[in-house]
């Protein structure tokens, strides 16, 4: 994400590495993750809430596989944390597969796997 860049913009340079991209879908990226109404602000002007959802959009224009995501609930309130589990949920049922770490206990149906990391044994132990 860019700071001086608006959610349109990120989402459109995001685009531009990923050809596979439909750019007529990101107005609808930006709604699914309620940014309606904030698609030409910049960036630096959002809650840190505000940006995470425009980091998210781009799950919403993913074709891939696997996605990586570093604690995707951090500043997010309760409807976005709700709406981020359907659309992981919606993933893994398509095939998909998710990895992710998170101090947020996840309330999803469906099968899911947890490690935690601070139970393992670190090698030399």
């Amino acid at each position: 994400m860019k700071a001086l860049l608006t959610p349109l913009e990120n989402l459109h340079w995001y685009a531009s590495m990923q050809p596979h991209i439909n750019v007529d879908k990101l107005d609808w990226a930006l709604q699914q993750v309620g940014l309606h109404g904030f698609e030409d602000v910049p960036c630096h002007t959002l809650s840190a809430g505000q940006n995470r959802r425009v980091s998210l959009a781009r799950l919403y224009l993913s074709t891939a596989p696997v996605w990586i995501l570093d604690e995707p609930f951090t500043a997010i309130d309760k409807q976005g944390v709700a709406t981020l589990e359907a659309l992981i949920a919606d993933h893994a049922a398509s095939g998909g597969m998710v990895i992710l770490t998170t101090h947020h206990e996840l309330a999803m149906a469906g099968t899911l796997r947890k490690i935690n990391l601070d139970q393992l044994a670190c090698a030399g132990e």
